[in-house]
């Protein structure tokens, strides 16, 4: 087919004329394929997916019956433009409740978001100018990165890697790219690595955004879930809301993914910028799942049992994958384990990437994960793997165990 006068009309930020073309295969869609050929060799076979990036079950029967009961409200049907006071307020108290964070104004210092995900996509738009640079951790979740991008502005990565337990370095930052940076994005709990960050590191970087005039975004996605101590928040560290903000999901923390609700809060100029920013983009979130979050944010026990069942998970996963020689510790929080690919298998396969082993690993064991090769060859599985009910979990780890029984690794 001969392109239309539209293929030369595609922005460059998209890949302009070449936007459709392109003929890489990125990681999810070679996963996505290894699956469809290791189902395709193996009819009716289980894929045991352990690369699922979200929870397995659904949110609290009581979040569900107070949406119904929200949604049945004639009040509830209009625009929430930029959120409802309920929904900051309740996420206020929450904020001091679980976290011990103080003197945060629901009115000025919170508001809502229709996830995450839109709050890192937006933000860069509030603060990055053509040739300005965000400082982002690798591994990690992408968005802030991308949109600074599209916004004109440069990426500069801080690789996370386990010798300084997956918290960046940044003093190693060259000066002239922090003359640039205008933005910080971290992430803790950690995605991939499920590193939990220290008091002291969040120090460092309040003192760091000071000295350096950058805003500080603490994606706070899994900061909920974590298996030894209280959750940290950014925004309980001295001096954190002058610099910055946090972003609290309710989709890992409460099984609510697709309900798509968040909480951006901490400086009060940052907020009021990206409310500016979401304004001009959204109408805000259904009025009823705002209310349904409310009565999430104030049960925050849901989270609790949701936690054990992933450390019970998580522990099982390290004891299966030890035997095989991979060097698997127990994550500090998230729900993923995020242990180094091998080389190879004694006496075959070799494997020059993560990527490759996990192809294998789907394809010949039919195991699916999630490989990074950002900053060290590793792979990610989750303990969201699919189970009806605990007898069904541990089958589901036994033949985990099984498929893996016998292999040696090299690494």
């Amino acid at each position: 087919m001969t392109d239309s006068y539209i293929q030369r009309l595609f922005s460059g930020r998209i890949g302009g004329g070449r936007f459709g073309k392109e003929t890489k295969i990125y990681k999810f869609e070679k996963i996505k394929r290894a699956k469809r050929s290791a189902l395709a060799a193996n009819p009716g076979a289980e894929i045991i997916d352990l690369g699922v990036g979200e929870p397995d079950e659904m949110a609290d029967r009581s979040v569900v019956k107070a949406l119904s009961a929200e949604a049945a409200r004639p009040e509830n049907r209009g625009y929430a433009d930029n959120g409802i006071q309920e929904y900051k307020d309740a996420a206020a108290e929450y904020l001091r409740e679980v976290y011990g964070v103080k003197g945060i104004d629901p009115q000025k210092e919170i508001i809502h978001s229709i996830g995450s995900k839109p709050a890192l996509a937006m933000l860069p738009y509030a603060f990055i100018n053509p040739g300005d640079i965000a400082l982002v951790t690798v591994p990690g979740y992408p968005i802030l990165a991308t949109h600074t991008k599209y916004a004109g502005g440069e990426v500069y990565h801080l690789p996370l890697e386990e010798k300084n337990n997956f918290l960046p370095r940044l003093d190693n930052i060259p000066t002239g790219i922090k003359r640039r940076a205008k933005l910080l994005y971290i992430n803790y709990p950690n995605n991939p690595t499920g590193a939990v960050a220290t008091k002291k590191f969040f120090a460092g970087v309040v003192d760091f955004a000071r000295e350096n005039k950058i805003v500080v975004v603490q994606d706070a996605a899994y900061a909920a879930l974590v298996y030894k101590g209280k959750p940290l928040s950014f925004l309980s560290t001295p001096g954190a809301k002058e610099v910055g903000v946090e972003i609290h999901s309710m989709s890992k923390a409460f099984n609510m993914t697709g309900w798509r609700l968040a909480f951006v809060a901490g400086n009060e100029r940052v907020v009021s910028a990206f409310g500016h920013i979401k304004d001009n983009c959204d109408s805000g979130q259904f009025k009823a799942i705002q209310k349904a979050g409310c009565h999430a944010l104030a049960h925050p026990e849901i989270t609790v049992a949701t936690a054990e069942k992933y450390k019970r998970r998580l522990k099982a996963l390290v004891e299966i994958l030890k035997p095989a020689g991979f060097k698997a510790k127990m994550p500090g929080g998230s729900f993923y384990l995020y242990t180094k690919a091998p080389k190879g298998i004694r006496g075959g396969r070799r494997f020059e990437t993560a990527e490759d082993f996990s192809e294998y690993l789907i394809k010949e064991k039919l195991i699916s994960t999630v490989p990074w090769d950002d900053a060290g060859a590793y792979i990610r599985l989750s303990a969201t793997f699919e189970a009806r009910g605990r007898k069904d979990e541990e089958r589901v780890l036994r033949e985990i165990k099984r498929r893996l029984s016998g292999m040696e690794m090299i690494f």
